[in-house]
């Protein structure tokens, strides 16, 4: 009986069987089913030949133009040139040896053809491609059943696997498929109208309408979104039966003092939010939740009050912080704002005092010595650090709490390396402005509960972005004329460069590839060519310095309190000011070269302007075509200053990554259909029916097909990274 697991060698044959390993990975028949068609092609529909591109193995289905057969020079052989067009736009063929296709390939017949895009003399041409005729009555052999429905399936084909040749193997296997046992239960297929997966897999291989292929799909996208959404009600049930120390503030604590001397009210978000914190944080149950909020909405304040509750209960909290400039801003803030509250061990300190320690990788032995020695013994309530934090030699005395700033700037592995460090699990909250695609997606998978922090402070004034073409020098010109007339009137600016200039090791950004983008062999902007010219010509007579990563972290933190403290005009930077930097005399920013950073960045650095009461100004410069991606990209940020509106648009661009891997966004996927934003109704279906299976049936015992189907989807590695978040 042929099912899943099935060897393609014992149906196809040795020949046929190795092709498909060797090309595509497919071994078994489960494999082949579940290698989908890319799309369908209908009778007397043309591919759009303006798409194809040189080294791209494709199939398309154009209409003959012109057949001719020229003798080759020295050579008693020929070959066929053919000419195909969609309509519009012509493709050359070139056949060697193949005198006989003349005969099929006559003007007016309409084929699929299959080969690898090359270029001859400046035109795009196919050699010795594969031909599939499908208008010809003749041979049923040359038509077969795959031309007999209504819809030609193509497929993701290898350079000797053509399309058809996979629907004919597609047909074989179904011609002998034998009963599936279902892994969805089928009480659940009733309730929301689902085929069986036999049927569905006929549905999208041999579909005579696209209503079939629609419904078959929707079916194997339920599959994939109910196996996620199993394993996460599994993981859920494991973390809450997993014990951690529940964590309580004293009503004569240091969150008491520290509220008692607050110089201004919380907002009514800021008392929901700490207060659905504080609740999570007083179970004996792990906390995993993300804080989001915008640039400027109060969120340090709520994780201080978090840490305050831990350190209350006689715990260790932690501030983790992506560059060093930040971590040592955050340390300065929380000593600022908990003024004596931070000053334990010292003379006259108050008794409910803790302290607040700093680790960052460019410290000195000595400072560092002192730094873990204070952490080790649990004297130091508050730690702030950077990734410096995650080397093994950091011990705590009773690590309860970690605050992650800026989610995105950390991977997974590095936020469960800390966790890890707790004896027992501490609580953990992440806070961000805009989440990363694989965030988004786990928040809307259920796997990550949500706060946000909607309310700006009182007199806080909204960002302006503009989109400043490159080609249009006087808009140019007059975005250098509005820094210049912010620093007359005593504000003070950015120029943000997405590299730093010298030995091209240097890119900040972490961003679009130039090549996605169409501008390989255009230079981005530096800060060390940028400065020199603004110095001498758009900004001369300011006072203008430049901050990246290269410096010395004493220099960088100098040249911070400078421009701080007011005695730097300009300050042209990289990305080092994307989080964190508090400057409320700032109030206009250019981001040159703008399309190369992606929509979370854009929006993070924006919000290092407006700060204060004045109105913040965002420019965006970009030598990108209008219409392209890379322009659309930034008129969606120009748009909005929502940061959870551009989160779902950083999703779309980007998709969300391997759910079940260590890819944070992009390419490499776990899922092949679930689509995050279409499917997000089908996603939250699921997690209702995945908790109701899991509840009843933990061990899966009564579903056995769907416990070998997230067992398969779901090994080892992918299981590990699920259970760090």
């Amino acid at each position: 009986m042929v099912d899943l697991d099935t060897s393609l060698k014992s149906l196809l044959g040795q020949r046929t069987a190795t092709l498909l390993a060797e090309g595509l990975e497919l071994q078994v028949v489960g494999d082949l089913l579940a290698h989908l068609p890319r799309r369908y092609h209908e009778r007397g529909e043309l591919t759009d030949l303006a798409d194809l591109v040189a080294g791209d193995t494709v199939t398309v289905q154009a209409r003959v133009e012109k057949a001719e057969r020229r003798p080759m020079r020295g050579s008693r052989r020929s070959m066929l040139l053919v000419t195909v067009t969609d309509g519009t736009h012509p493709l050359a063929l070139t056949f060697f040896n193949q005198s006989w296709r003349e005969r099929d390939l006559r003007p007016g017949t309409t084929a699929l053809f299959a080969g690898k895009v090359d270029e001859y003399r400046g035109r795009r041409q196919l050699t010795n491609p594969e031909v599939q005729l499908l208008e010809s009555e003749g041979d049923s052999d040359a038509t077969g059943p795959l031309f007999a429905n209504a819809l030609v399936p193509i497929y993701p084909a290898a350079a000797k696997v053509p399309s058809w040749t996979l629907a004919r193997c597609v047909s074989l296997v179904l011609d002998s498929l034998g009963p599936l046992e279902d892994p969805l239960p089928e009480d659940l297929r009733r309730r929301h109208r689902l085929s069986t997966l036999a049927e569905a897999y006929r549905l999208v291989h041999q579909p005579t309408d696209r209503g079939q292929v629609a419904s078959g799909r929707r079916r194997l996208t339920w599959d994939e979104a109910l196996v996620l959404q199993v394993a996460l009600a599994r993981r859920r049930r494991e973390v809450e039966a997993l014990a951690t120390t529940a964590r309580n503030a004293r009503p004569d604590g240091l969150l008491a003092a520290f509220d008692a001397a607050l110089p201004f009210p919380l907002t009514a978000g800021q008392r929901e939010v700490g207060a659905t914190i504080a609740g999570e944080i007083g179970r004996p149950v792990p906390m995993h939740r993300l804080l989001q909020g915008e640039v400027g909405s109060g969120k340090t304040v709520v994780a201080l009050r978090a840490m305050l509750i831990v350190v209350d209960a006689g715990g260790q909290a932690v501030l983790l912080a992506p560059t060093e400039t930040l971590a040592a801003q955050h340390c300065r803030s929380l000593r600022e704002m908990l003024g004596d509250l931070a000053c334990d061990g010292e003379l006259g300190a108050d008794e409910r005092a803790t302290r607040v320690t700093l680790v960052t990788g460019s410290m000195g032995a000595r400072a560092r010595r002192e730094a873990l020695a204070v952490i080790a013994e649990g004297s130091a309530g508050l730690i702030v650090g950077t990734h410096a934090l995650l080397h093994d030699e950091v011990v705590f005395a009773d690590l309860g709490l970690i605050i992650v700033d800026e989610q995105h700037r950390f991977g997974v592995e590095q936020r469960d390396a800390l966790r890890a460090r707790g004896r027992r699990p501490p609580h953990l909250l992440v806070m961000t402005a805009t989440p990363i695609p694989r965030t988004v997606a786990m928040t809307v998978f259920g796997d990550l509960e949500v706060s946000e922090l909607t309310e700006l402070p009182s007199g806080r004034s909204p960002v302006a972005t503009f989109v400043v073409p490159a080609a249009m020098r006087s808009w140019a010109d007059r975005m250098w004329g509005r820094i210049r007339d912010e620093v007359a009137t005593g504000r003070q600016a950015y120029v943000v460069c997405p590299r730093i200039g010298g030995d091209g090791a240097d890119d900040e950004t972490g961003t679009v590839a130039d090549e996605a983008e169409g501008r390989a062999g255009r230079p981005a902007a530096t800060v060390t060519d940028v400065l020199p010219q603004l110095v001498d010509g758009e900004l001369a007579g300011l006072r203008v310095e430049s901050l990246h990563g290269r410096l010395p972290a004493a220099q960088r933190e100098a040249t911070m309190n400078r421009f701080a403290q007011g005695q730097i005009d300009v300050l042209v930077a990289t990305t080092v000011i994307e989080v964190g930097v508090n400057v409320p005399n700032a109030t206009v920013m250019v981001v040159l070269d703008a399309d190369r950073f992606g929509v979370s960045q854009l929006h993070q650095l924006r919000g290092r302007v407006g700060r204060g009461t004045a109105p913040g100004w965002c420019l965006l410069h970009t030598a990108a075509d209008q219409g392209t991606p890379a322009w659309d990209r930034l008129g969606a940020v120009a748009a909005t200053n929502d940061g959870a509106e551009l989160a779902r648009l950083d999703l779309a661009q980007r998709h969300e990554g391997d759910v079940l891997g260590a890819a944070q966004s992009g390419g490499r996927r776990s899922l092949k259909l679930l689509a995050l934003l279409r499917d997000e109704k089908l996603i939250r279906e699921a997690r209702v029916e995945a908790t109701r299976l899991v509840d009843a049936d933990p061990g899966l015992e009564r579903h056995p097909a769907l416990r070998r189907l997230l067992d398969a989807a779901l090994d080892d590695a992918s299981a590990a990274f699920l259970e760090k978040g």
